[in-house]
């Protein structure tokens, strides 16, 4: 079953590692901020490892959006930020886990300093 992990963040100013440019992040301290990369790198090689990895981006600033809509019966097309809302969409991550389960306690590592993450179930999983 696939399971997209998606990070919602704040960054300010946008970047990546979003932990990095975060409050929250920047609040830590070096050891523990570390120790949270090192984290992060074991959970890449354990999915990379494992085959449930299917993909992951890092996203470009809301800034650099533009939205499409549909409205009045013809395509209404805007730049971005698409949303008034302090956390944006920063990237994701598409997993192929056995279990909901597994994508749950997956999901829950990807939390980082600053971070919301959003675990959502493919449509049609496979």
């Amino acid at each position: 079953m696939k399971y997209l992990v998606l990070i919602h963040s704040a960054p300010s100013p946008w970047g990546h590692p979003t932990v990095d440019f975060t409050p929250e992040g920047r609040a830590q301290s070096p050891e523990q901020r570390a120790a949270g990369a090192a984290a992060f790198d074991e959970l890449l090689r354990e999915i990379s490892a494992s085959g449930e990895l299917v993909t992951a981006e890092a996203l470009g600033a809301p800034a650099s959006s533009t939205v499409y809509r549909w409205q009045d019966g013809a395509h209404v097309v805007s730049e971005g930020p698409y949303a008034e809302s302090k956390e944006h969409l920063a990237g994701f991550f598409l997993l192929d886990c056995a279990t909901r389960e597994r994508a749950e306690a997956l999901a829950a590592r990807f939390a980082g300093p600053g971070d919301t993450i959003e675990l959502r179930p493919a449509m049609w999983g496979d």
